[in-house]
């Protein structure tokens, strides 16, 4: 579910899929069959997104998993829609609030593996303990991914032409997993050897051993290859911190075949450097569509402990 009607229908590229995935889910409801969502989050899901939360918690779901979108397929011909790493710093404020809604109202929120990194949320979004957080791609380690035609990942979401090890059809299962160097990226974890790959800004950061550039997959689809992650909470608050604000832009389209990724160009620039003119998707805190009764409440509390 990504968004509100119009934005999930243009998102989807389908008019009408938004309607339907509600039919289904009251479908599964009258059947008494569990079920969740995911949501991605982008420029334009991000104003709707305590909204969407509210839309599908009153459909019934238990479970809720939630991603930001990335330049792959769709996203990748469509990157206008993308948030720009600076925009972190209002996004996850707004997610953390929602994840906190979603908490008390019994909806299990699950982070997708380009959600949080060491900011002040971590363990809110990801629902543990003091010893729940990010601890490193786990592609290749704990997760393998099957594409239609047989092709074998280490994980689903990564680009095919660089990270297939093998296809079921010509080789058992074991033998590409034992054999394969597309699925061994991982294996240095813990070592040494698990951080050569970082680049910019990860190379230097004090999680780099433990994080490991964060998701292989949103790394690779912005720059062609992983080890230095954009979209990571704790990033966005150091460079803020220093002065710095970071954007993208694209220099090299995608070339237009299933899981492909073109290549952005990353950008540092002072905070105070005016940004681009005509950007009309830009995101802010301001342009987030709270729920009427959120407000309501949220102003009851702030005059109760006012008194």
């Amino acid at each position: 579910m990504d968004g509100l009607e119009e934005t999930h229908d243009r998102l989807r590229g389908k008019k009408g899929s938004w309607e339907w995935a509600f039919k289904t889910m009251s479908h599964l409801k009258e059947a008494g069959i569990p079920f969740g969502c995911n949501t991605q989050i982008n420029r334009l899901s991000a104003p709707e997104f305590p909204q969407i939360y509210q839309r599908i918690r009153d459909a019934g779901i238990f479970a809720w998993q939630i991603q930001l979108t990335v330049p792959m397929g769709n996203a990748a011909d469509n990157n206008q829609i993308l948030l720009q790493p600076y925009e972190l710093l209002d996004i996850y404020p707004m997610i953390a609030r929602v994840v906190q809604r979603a908490n008390q109202e019994g909806v299990k929120v699950q982070p997708g593996n380009n959600i949080g990194y060491y900011g002040p949320y971590e363990r809110l979004l990801r629902g543990g303990d003091a010893w729940t957080f990010w601890q490193g791609c786990m592609a290749g380690l704990a997760a393998l991914g099957i594409e239609a035609d047989g092709a074998i990942k280490g994980c689903p979401s990564l680009p095919t032409a660089a990270y297939t090890g093998g296809n079921i059809r010509d080789r058992s299962l074991k033998q590409i997993i034992e054999e394969a160097e597309e699925l061994r990226f991982n294996l240095g974890a813990g070592t040494p050897k698990g951080t050569e790959h970082l680049w910019g800004f990860c190379q230097t950061c004090e999680f780099a051993e433990l994080c490991r550039g964060g998701c292989s997959w949103t790394a690779h689809v912005f720059f062609d290859r992983r080890g230095n992650n954009p979209y990571c909470h704790h990033r966005a608050l150091t460079q803020a911190k220093r002065g710095i604000r970071e954007r993208f832009y694209l220099e090299q389209k995608a070339a237009g075949l299933p899981f492909d990724n073109g290549k952005f160009v990353l950008v540092e620039e002072p905070i105070e450097t005016p940004l681009p003119e005509n950007d009309p998707l830009e995101f802010s805190a301001s342009r987030i569509q709270w729920p009427d009764s959120w407000q309501a409440a949220a102003a009851l509390t702030h005059a109760f402990v006012g008194i």
